[in-house]
């Protein structure tokens, strides 16, 4: 099939220094997907390469499968993904604040990320998931997101929940002693949240397995009810990174 329009992923909405912050990266691939006609529903996005930054990213669909191209790099796969996705439970606003003060930055793998870096007050998502007391493996933090992230309707577009959902997940384990990256996000948001809207995100490490970490995150309301998005993650550590 030939392929599609593709897509460059500004500067901007980096991860690591000089790729893309992944969760930011699957969601653009996952409206891509969607675009295409090849993708309904939940989305389950496989990052086989860093993604590059202000580069563009050739779409081809093989089937119910499609994958991006950087030159002749395979650099991500999308597919649907029937897989039920459970949430974290639910954690108070004034819970997931306190855990938001216990956020301990020393360390930081990637302090330039969008989502999670220190480094970016003002032109990033300012996420700090610190830990939950009493719930290990636990973490949390609130989010009010802000007018230059939503569409002409004020909701918050949906590469920027998927981001949001991306970066907690890493903070479930030690990403100071032992720095992982995304290689795999399967999420469904159900309803796009309001900019201006107080919101908690929740991660929760699920199992640990050699170099791999699989990870659930949910974004939450500020009031309460269900989830408005969920995803489940798996991350895996960088090569040369300490055992732990």
């Amino acid at each position: 099939m030939a392929p599609v329009p593709g897509l460059a992923i500004a500067r901007r909405f980096n991860g690591p220094p000089g790729s893309a912050n992944g969760g930011y990266a699957c969601g653009r691939l996952a409206a891509l997907a969607q675009a295409a006609g090849h993708l309904d529903g939940c989305a389950a996005v496989t990052l086989h390469l860093p993604v590059p930054l202000d580069s563009p990213l050739t779409y081809r669909v093989t089937g119910a499968r499609g994958h991006a191209w950087h030159g002749d790099d395979l650099v991500a796969s999308v597919a649907g993904s029937g897989a039920a996705l459970s949430a974290p439970p639910p954690v108070g606003r004034e819970e997931a604040g306190a855990a938001e003060e216990a956020f301990d930055a020393t360390g930081h793998p990637f302090p330039g990320c969008f989502v999670c870096g220190t480094e970016r007050p003002l032109d990033g998502l300012g996420l700090r998931p610190g830990p939950v007391a009493g719930s290990p493996g636990t973490v949390a933090c609130t989010w009010t997101p802000t007018p230059d992230l939503a569409d002409e309707e004020g909701r918050i577009r949906a590469e920027f929940v998927w981001s949001a959902l991306d970066c907690p997940g890493g903070w479930t384990t030690d990403p100071a002693r032992r720095p992982r990256v995304l290689g795999r996000m399967t999420a469904a948001v159900h309803e796009l949240p309001l900019a201006g809207a107080p919101l908690v995100l929740v991660g929760g490490l699920e199992r640990l397995s050699g170099r791999t970490a699989t990870i659930g995150t949910a974004l939450y309301g500020g009031t309460g009810g269900p989830p408005l998005a969920v995803a489940r993650s798996v991350w895996v550590a960088l090569d040369g990174a300490a055992l732990g």
